[in-house]
């Protein structure tokens, strides 16, 4: 006798503000938006560490380590069990990831259409000077050619 589990498929989760996310790639697509933010690092509710930086990288390696330094951020999302997504009371959501009474708390400081429109806006400044700079190195080899056929 043979026993047919039914073939039942559960819909992936759909999670708003506030929730438990245990999958590294949600983690990691929730976390890669973030630029400017607070941490507060904390061991059985006893603050360890807090301070203001940027998230530089957002990645899945069981071999590296989360790094937080010189107000940078290099999160490794398998230095973490979970992230629990909450809420504070002025409805803004906050991170907090979680491993083994360790807790690491991100608070943004910005959007994520704030942060793609400062990288926009670098790019373009970038782009810019770069025109000056070829344009002003054009100006100058056409003089340099000028003043030869003298």
């Amino acid at each position: 006798m043979s026993h047919h589990l039914p073939d039942i498929r559960i819909p992936a989760p759909c999670i708003i503000n506030t929730g438990i996310i245990v999958n590294k790639l949600d983690i990691r697509r929730l976390l890669t938006d973030l630029g400017r933010v607070h941490y507060i690092y904390t061991q059985e509710d006893k603050v360890l560490s807090e301070g203001e930086g940027d998230v530089m990288e957002v990645f899945a390696n069981p071999q590296r380590s989360t790094l937080v330094a010189n107000h940078a951020l290099y999160l490794n999302v398998c230095s973490f069990d979970y992230l629990e997504l909450k809420q504070s009371s002025q409805q803004e959501t906050y991170f907090d990831l979680m491993q083994e009474g360790v807790c690491l708390r991100l608070i943004p400081r910005s959007t994520p259409i704030q942060e793609r429109r400062e990288r926009n806006f670098n790019v373009s400044a970038i782009e810019a000077m770069m025109e000056q700079v070829l344009s002003a190195r054009w100006d100058a080899e056409i003089d340099d050619d000028c003043s030869d056929s003298f």
